[in-house]
């Protein structure tokens, strides 16, 4: 039973102040959605709706400097993954704050919010939507905010299906990049050397063009997107992402169903194998994408398909094709049958599970 929303308050109206109760301050119809800008305790953020609100809840959350549409429209374009989901999910995208299209630069005299302030805002708008139990969908930096979210609000997430995810503090390589990176962003915004270094963090050199292959059209595409984005606000993310927290030893507690993709090339391949190691093996899954980098959503998407498909059969839910009736049961994890997730369950005998898919250009 969802709760009834908040009314939107006369004084939430662009609001960035991160004070005042959860409201709705603007709401438009976008790409068949409907999107709602939604005031938390620490700023307000964009969250795209899609699908019927009557059905269980997908949570996505994107990576730095991307939003729902540059993150997740590749597996949402690519037929069979977006049957699979927008027939069993209303799809719920939260775009981090001053990510999305056309946003003004955030004040700088507004406080960067902590990891664990991120975490916070995703419970303020499951609040604001009246939602109980969801399955969340994220990538790296985002991936790393909804495992965060689901260590502290356990109750609150029966899945987590995690791509390329970050679960370590950075280390001093890694801290150090980035902080050279911040200065750049701070200084110049997301031009030159900058928007080279993202378009690594999130492809693999093949599809990124060399002497014998081309550039592909998704990185043609994220390029033109990086050119709207205001480098202070994707500063913003990424410095709290810079000082994130190790969430090792909460892992070792956290005992929702978890599927993780990692791209082979991805710079954060330590990082997700680590993951897999210190969850709870009964409720884990790795697939391992060949050939892809860390942004599997743009990249590869079709590999997301069987993987995801199996993993949500354990919830009861499966593509329109199998059953004619739509999925309205709440999502409960006692449900779930350990087996769903085994590699044996999905055409492989060891991990980690890999898949490999010629690339055409």
């Amino acid at each position: 039973m969802k709760a009834p929303r908040r009314e939107t308050g006369e004084g939430a109206m662009g609001d960035s102040s991160g004070s005042g109760s959860v409201s709705v301050d603007v709401e438009r119809i976008s790409f068949g959605g409907k999107e709602h800008l939604v005031a938390t305790r620490w700023g307000s953020i964009s969250v795209a709706v899609y699908g019927d609100e009557d059905k269980p809840a997908l949570v996505t959350y994107p990576d730095v400097a991307l939003n729902y549409m540059s993150c997740f429209q590749g597996l949402f374009f690519c037929p069979e993954a977006a049957s699979l989901l927008l027939h069993n999910f209303c799809i719920y995208h939260i775009t981090p704050q001053g990510h999305e299209l056309g946003a003004a630069p955030i004040p700088s005299d507004v406080p960067v919010p902590s990891v664990d302030d991120l975490a916070d805002q995703v419970a303020d708008v499951l609040d604001f939507f009246g939602l109980g139990s969801v399955m969340c969908l994220g990538v790296t930096a985002g991936a790393y905010v909804l495992t965060l979210f689901a260590t502290k609000y356990r109750e609150r997430v029966a899945g987590l299906m995690l791509v390329s995810p970050l679960c370590k503090t950075p280390s001093w390589s890694e801290w150090l990049y980035n902080k050279v990176l911040l200065n750049l962003l701070y200084y110049y915004g997301t031009r030159g050397l900058v928007k080279e270094t993202l378009l690594q963090r999130y492809f693999s050199k093949k599809v990124r063009g060399d002497a014998q292959y081309p550039e592909s059209d998704i990185v043609q595409a994220s390029r033109s997107l990086l050119d709207e984005k205001q480098g202070t606000n994707i500063w913003r993310f990424l410095h709290s992402i810079n000082e994130r927290h190790d969430l090792t030893d909460s892992l070792r507690k956290l005992q929702c169903r978890t599927l993780i993709f990692v791209g082979e090339n991805s710079e954060f391949h330590a990082d997700a194998i680590h993951m897999t190691t210190k969850l709870d093996r009964k409720y884990c899954a790795l697939v391992e994408v060949q050939d892809c980098g860390s942004l599997i959503t743009e990249e590869q998407p079709h590999t997301m398909l069987m993987p995801m498909e199996y993993f949500l059969m354990g919830y009861g839910l499966y593509r329109p094709y199998q059953f004619s009736s739509s999925p309205r049961s709440p999502l409960s994890p006692f449900c779930i049958s350990p087996e769903l997730l085994s590699p044996e369950s999905m055409g492989v005998k060891l991990k980690p599970i890999k898949t490999r898919v010629a690339i055409d250009f």
